[in-house]
């Protein structure tokens, strides 16, 4: 328990006790947490100086039921030595005042650190780490413009069941229209008792909506192409790929977005210099400008905005995916404890384990 992210719950099925006594015989007994330096200040942050080094991530990921800012080292590889600091919240001035307990001189060893696009990620990153060169993770930026399509698509979304519902209507006047001529043809023209009239007719219909060529409607073809537009389409399938073009053909507009962000995934995953990719993202921009899509062009002001910190990502290719894979780590371990362990404790169990 003291390397590894396992439970006590795990631990007591192989001995046959129950996993609340496990916990309670290793927090009070078997560790050394009722002696912990760090235990007083636990529960808004925690702490190991220690494991810092040149190359380093800074994420906040929800944690605990509240927001927790995770400095990390990148060197750890979301294991033994990755957990610098854990601090409760994402204020920029609260963490950075804990991050500067840490020795200056450590502090100015840090030569890389690598986040996202928060604004208070990158004020932390600039008041603490002098010497380091910030790099916005390229996923992020992806992310970023895929959110910008996701808008797109829900837009396209709301008009199609809009107009679906207009439809919907138009059809059940006309139903209400010819039930009344009916009726009025009835009145005018009794049935004689000798004649045969033809088969019932089918009073009420409901409204079906047009069925495209593979078996969805216009808004359920919107509703399914949500994982479609997050990918690069060297990754879909044939049902995908049929989906896709569906969608391309009735909305001209998420081809020409889907293409600008498949543009940007292609100048992130070449190897090129920074003065290159500079060249290739100012491209980027002028296609963006020739475009009407002010969700396209708003992940564009952003990545505008961090041009040269989005550009540091060509110096060494740095992601954050270590961050990405600790929180995960971390977030998993939590969800396994099913409430057993409070919160200081369970900060001391993710510092054991990954600090």
């Amino acid at each position: 328990m003291d390397t590894l992210p396992l439970t006590a719950t795990a631990l007591g099925r192989f001995f046959h006790l129950k996993g609340s006594e496990i916990e309670r015989y290793y927090k009070y007994h078997l560790s050394d947490y009722e002696t912990w330096d760090q235990r007083n200040h636990a529960l808004e942050w925690v702490m190991r100086s220690e494991n810092i080094g040149e190359r380093c991530s800074i994420d906040e990921t929800q944690l605990c039921e509240d927001v927790y800012t995770i400095f990390s080292n990148k060197d750890g590889h979301g294991r033994k030595g990755s957990v610098i600091a854990i601090i409760r919240g994402s204020k920029a001035d609260t963490v950075s005042r804990i991050i500067r307990q840490i020795p200056a001189g450590d502090l100015a060893r840090v030569k890389e650190i690598t986040m996202d696009f928060s604004d208070s990620m990158y004020s932390i990153a600039k008041e603490c780490f002098p010497n380091a060169t910030i790099v916005i993770d390229c996923f992020h930026i992806v992310k970023r413009l895929c959110e910008g399509l996701e808008a797109m698509r829900l837009k396209f979304k709301r008009q199609a069941v809009t107009e679906n519902k207009k439809a919907a209507a138009a059809f059940a006047k006309n139903e209400e229209r010819k039930a009344r001529q009916r009726a009025y043809y009835r009145r005018r023209h009794r049935k004689n008792p000798k004649e045969r009239r033809g088969r019932k007719r089918v009073r009420k219909q409901a409204y079906r909506p047009p069925v495209l060529s593979n078996g969805d409607t216009q808004v359920e073809l919107l509703t399914r192409s949500r994982n479609l537009l997050a990918q690069s389409g060297d990754k879909w399938g044939e049902h995908k790929k049929e989906r896709a073009g569906l969608l391309f053909e009735l909305y001209p507009q998420m081809r020409e977005a889907y293409s600008l962000v498949c543009k940007i995934r292609d100048i992130f995953k070449r190897r090129m210099t920074r003065e290159e990719a500079k060249a290739k993202l100012r491209e980027w921009y002028r296609d963006v400008n020739a475009c009407t899509f002010r969700e396209i062009k708003s992940a564009r002001d952003c990545i505008k905005a961090r041009e040269t910190e989005v550009l540091n990502y060509f110096i060494n290719r740095a992601t954050n995916a270590s961050a990405e894979s600790l929180n995960s780590k971390i977030k998993r371990f939590r969800a396994q404890l099913h409430g057993i362990a409070d919160i200081p404790f369970f900060l001391y169990r993710v510092v054991t384990i990954f600090g």
